[in-house]
């Protein structure tokens, strides 16, 4: 099992940029934890997940709402997952969280942590 703890979010601008960091506690690359994550979450909306990376082969891939924009990297010796976001709209307002899984299926998540894109 891993624990998840994610920092940077806040207010921006449209068009602002963002970078999230999530601390992970345990084995990143187990029978059990294969690939780490960020989802959102909207109120009133489904959680979407937006960006996951393999972490034996740090194979990455996006939601199509974030591809082009957001990044998502892994540093293997300090256990730390990032997301670089870019070119911020309004609509990527939402509570970040970060996702721990198994072959892209998520299973532990962080606390999450707010973004809000706004004039």
């Amino acid at each position: 099992q891993v624990h998840l703890m994610e920092s940077g979010g806040g207010s921006v601008q449209p068009g602002g940029s963002l970078i999230l960091s999530c601390v992970v506690t345990g084995d990143i690359a187990s029978d059990s934890t294969n690939t780490m994550g960020w989802v959102r979450q909207i109120p009133g909306r489904e959680r979407e997940e937006i960006a996951g990376i393999y972490t034996t082969s740090e194979y990455t891939y996006y939601a199509d709402s974030v591809k082009g924009r957001f990044t998502i990297s892994l540093d293997k010796a300090t256990n730390m997952v990032y997301l670089r976001m870019n070119n911020l709209m309004p609509e990527d307002t939402a509570l970040y969280t970060c996702a721990a899984g198994n072959w892209g299926i998520f299973h532990s998540f962080g606390q999450g942590t707010q973004v809000t894109v706004s004039a």
